[in-house]
């Protein structure tokens, strides 16, 4: 009996996470197509920058990428709380496995849009934070656009960077070439790293791993305790760019 009773305390949670994954997933599709603006607080720990607050009319898009997070968060939605005077619904986000950042997002009941949201990292710090000290009456139109991942993208940076173990929930979805380097982003879904191959090193600073292979040397940057980054790059022994030339060559034409 106590067992079946555990059991089905154990589905009704799940039917609940996914439930409130859903939710979210649902705010952040509208909040493509409308955005509240007023007066925000935009906050930014890491990268450092200076200063680390800033004022602007609305928050920063979230570089969300809904299948990946609802891959590899778990969401719980907490509430009624207040921000800026309005009723919001908190929602948690909690990296399934490995030690990415964190989330938490208010969303304003009545609009179904976010009011405020935070990264915090693994070891509790905060990383960015933005909020609203005041709104206008009503939301207005936006329009965020997430582009397509390129097909075979993953494939073709395992090839270029044999080696390489990507952080647990990570994957190329971006790829852009600056100058005599290329830069991949990553994604688990809310959070975002910067895998780099140059022929320089990088400035040591936290956030920041570095390996040289041959005459090239491999960086990756992001939100990630120093251990992880590194363990990430530690095996990759040779960079072959000539496997992402199809992808160089796609944007090239596509400008």
């Amino acid at each position: 009996m106590r067992r079946a009773l555990g059991l089905l305390g154990l589905l009704l949670a799940s039917g609940a996470g996914a439930a409130d994954l859903d939710d979210l997933l649902r705010v952040l599709a509208q909040a493509r197509t409308r955005e509240v603006r007023g007066v925000a607080q935009v906050t930014v720990n890491f990268p450092p920058r200076t200063p680390p607050t800033r004022a602007a009319n609305r928050l920063p898009t979230l570089p969300v990428r809904p299948a990946l997070l609802a891959r590899n968060f778990n969401v719980v939605r907490v509430g009624p709380e207040l921000q800026v005077g309005r009723t919001v619904t908190r929602y948690d986000l909690t990296p399934k496995a490995g030690s990415a950042a964190r989330w938490v997002v208010w969303v304003d009941q009545a609009w179904n849009l976010p009011l405020a949201f935070e990264e915090r990292g693994a070891d509790g710090a905060v990383a960015r934070r933005a909020l609203f000290t005041k709104v206008n009456p009503s939301p207005v139109k936006a329009a965020v656009k997430v582009p397509a991942v390129p097909r075979g993208l993953g494939a073709a940076v395992a090839r270029a960077l044999p080696g390489l173990r990507l952080p647990p929930g990570f994957t190329p979805v971006a790829l852009r070439p600056a100058g005599n380097r290329w830069e991949v982003t990553l994604s688990d879904g809310l959070n975002t790293l910067a895998l780099v191959t140059a022929a320089r090193d990088v400035q040591a600073a936290p956030g920041v791993a570095s390996r040289r292979v041959g005459a090239a040397f491999v960086w990756l940057t992001g939100n990630l305790p120093a251990a992880d980054l590194t363990a990430a790059l530690s095996g990759v022994q040779q960079v072959r760019p000539a496997e992402l030339g199809t992808f160089f060559a796609d944007l090239s034409s596509n400008p």
